[in-house]
């Protein structure tokens, strides 16, 4: 599923310098447990009725469930009915292009990453979302020639520190996911940005799939998720759960992301090393029906039940 096409499913449910981050004293915390969590395909009309449909999963975090636009009565409903359920509100997607070519379109894209960083800080989420963005004017995540090129990490430094710095959250934190194509592209490059971007609420969201770019990857994709949790785990905000597949069929690496246990991302690793941290919810996402989200979840709480951790 595409990232747009998922955001629409997540919105129709609705019925139309670094430093160590803060947990919430309301959120409970038990050592060898991950908050797993991904969309509902169930309407909801009200708090009461979206609680119920997470309950129903068993899933102990959950997207955000309004958008922007929302009443500050409406959101202050559903971060109350979140914090009375302890669930954890994972992340705000502001999925957008603030570093496009198009003056008027990077424009557009920038407000709305502001906005998205204030839902998110007023909802209570664990943060606000994006990728840093592209040079392609024609795909707004797609590669393009200069999206790895100092001048375009610049870029992306100058835009994270506006869309923060407007917003100035008190209790959330603008992330970047990692990219295969864009920065942040590896554990090295989210170290230079965060040297770089000097911003207390900025912080990391994890996604191991994106930075599985080569057969040497793919394949030690476990030493790359150690080195990702030891070198940043204290600023990781949210992950992403996926996996990936290298065909075989092929005489050039074609990677493609499928479903959580038909790939080969080393879950094991992955789950032991999200379970030291505290609250840091795993999202699944991308999938194209509520079947294949059961089949997902079955697959991860399999491997954390043989590592004796609780999802």
């Amino acid at each position: 599923m595409k990232r747009r096409n998922f955001n629409k499913l997540l919105l129709s449910a609705i019925g139309g310098t670094l430093i160590t981050p803060v947990i919430a004293n309301s959120i409970k915390v038990e050592n060898g447990n991950v908050r797993l969590g991904g969309p509902v395909f169930r309407k909801y009309k009200n708090p009461d009725e979206w609680i119920s449909a997470i309950n129903e999963l068993n899933y102990k975090a959950a997207y955000c469930p309004v958008k922007i636009g929302a009443s500050s009565e409406e959101i202050r409903d559903y971060k109350g009915a979140a914090l009375k359920s302890d669930i954890v509100i994972s992340e705000v997607g502001a999925w957008s292009n603030p570093i496009d070519p198009d003056s008027e379109k990077s424009k557009t894209a920038l407000e709305k990453c502001i906005k998205s960083l204030q839902l998110a800080d007023e909802i209570g989420a664990n943060c606000c979302v994006n990728i840093s963005g592209s040079r392609n004017p024609e795909k707004w995540a797609g590669p393009h020639k200069d999206n790895l090129t100092p001048v375009t990490f610049d870029l992306i430094v100058e835009t994270t520190r506006k869309i923060i710095d407007a917003v100035n959250p008190k209790s959330t934190f603008y992330t970047l996911e990692t990219m295969p194509w864009s920065y942040p592209d590896s554990v090295e490059s989210y170290e230079r940005l965060f040297k770089a971007i000097d911003r207390k609420q900025f912080g990391v969201h994890f996604d191991p799939v994106n930075l599985v770019i080569s057969p040497q990857v793919y394949y030690k994709n476990g030493e790359m998720i150690k080195e990702a949790f030891k070198k940043l785990g204290p600023f990781i905000r949210s992950c992403h759960a996926k996996d990936i597949l290298l065909l075989d069929e092929k005489l050039t690496p074609h990677l493609p992301e499928v479903r959580p246990g038909l790939g080969n991302l080393n879950y094991a690793i992955f789950l032991k090393e999200l379970a030291k941290l505290k609250n840091i919810p795993l999202m699944m996402e991308h999938l194209n029906s509520a079947e294949e989200y059961n089949k997902a979840v079955g697959y991860i709480r399999s491997v954390g039940k043989e590592n004796n951790i609780i999802l």
